[in-house]
This record gives structure tokens, sequence and C-alpha cells, in this order.
């Protein structure tokens, strides 16, 4: 049988911004307690006493997140504008027309593209100036979306990255603590690449250059 401090526990489990918070003391018990009540209670399908969630935040211990002490060794941050993305359904010939278009913009400089997949769709990000070849090589794939004005921000990320702990937990907390929405995620083993509609580069420029001066 569940009980109120499993239900509690599990709620905590999911929200990691709020366990963050419970492990550096600075959420007060009672206040959380009240703004837990109504969701406690559907999912125990009965009426929780507030001091009965209370006791179960006490009995909670949540894991100290270590923050990476790599972050002031984030490279340069590299911003292109006027990017448009393509998401189209898989195909027979989809790799074909991708291998068609990189042919036709392999000698264009000055431009960008990259392609990503997964077993249902493809997105491609090229400089809008590519729209017109993207669309004649695509023609006959089936167009899932279109999104255009999109800016990228590139950042060399530091040695052995992919042995760091909470990088990208810690990149991406501050980002939604300041409302900036991700609208893409590109990474390798030495960049990782943020894609966001242009009204949010600037403060996603000047909060990522924060992270690398503290």
């Amino acid at each position: 049988m569940k009980t109120i401090t499993d239900c509690v526990h599990n709620i905590l489990r999911h929200q990691p911004f709020l366990e963050d918070a419970l492990s550096r003391d600075i959420i007060n018990f009672s206040s959380l307690a009240t703004d837990l009540l109504p969701q406690v209670e559907r999912e125990m399908r009965k009426p929780v006493k507030p001091g009965s969630i209370v006791m179960a935040l006490r009995r909670y211990h949540p894991r100290r997140i270590k923050h990476s002490d790599n972050l002031g060794n984030l490279g340069d941050i590299v911003v292109r504008s006027g990017i448009t993305e393509y998401s189209f359904l898989n195909s027979n010939t989809i790799l074909t027309s991708q291998t068609n278009l990189l042919e036709t913009v392999k000698e264009k400089a000055n431009t960008y593209f990259t392609f990503s997949s997964n077993f249902q769709e493809s997105n491609i990000l090229v400089s809008s100036p590519l729209k017109e070849i993207v669309e004649d090589h695509f023609r006959d794939e089936t167009c899932l979306s279109i999104t255009d004005n999109l800016s990228s921000m590139s950042i060399a990320l530091p040695d052995d990255s992919s042995k760091t702990i909470g990088l990208y937990f810690y990149i991406f907390k501050l980002l939604a603590y300041e409302g900036i929405p991700i609208f893409e995620i590109i990474s390798t083993s030495n960049y990782f690449t943020l894609f966001l509609e242009k009204e949010y580069v600037n403060d996603a420029f000047l909060l990522m250059n924060e992270i690398k001066e503290n």
C-alpha cells in the first residue's frame, strides 16, 4: 500500500529543481506542504493533513548535486543568426535526398548546415539562404514543419566533459530559471549547440558568459 511518505518522495524525485532547493535547505516545509497538498490528495484519493506531508518532507534526504568545476573552462561562444529548421518524415529516399543536398552545398562558403535523425523523422538546420535548395532536393519528402528566424549558439566544451556529472543539468537549470526556452539542442564530443528563437539570444548569451566567469 502506498503511504503518504512514498507519495511525497515520488513527487520530489520527479521535480529536480525542487529537489535541488531542498538539498540546499532553502524551502519552508510548511509552505511546500500546502503547495503539494492537492497533488498528494489526488494520488492518495483521500484527504491528507498538511502535517503528514511535512513529516514526509523531513524524512526525505535528497542527494546534493555537486555542480561541475569545469564550467569556467567553457570555450568560446559562437552565435549565428538566420537559421531555418526543416523536419521531414523518414522515408526510403530520405538519405538520398540528404546526400544530394550535401553535394550541392559543400562548396558554398559561410553557410550553416547540420542534419540529425531518429527512427521517425529527420531534421535539417540550414542558413536561411539555402531554403530554396533544401526545398528543391526534398520536394518529394513529407515535410512536417518549417521554422524560420532561429539563431544558434555553439559553445566549446571543457576537456573530459563526457565524464563531468551535472554539466548540462546546471546550464539548463539556469536557462529555465531565466525563462529562456531552447528550441533545439545538438551535442558532439567537444561542442554543444543551442538553437533559440531570436528574441532569446541576447539573454542566453549573457547568461552563458556569466556561467563561464563564475
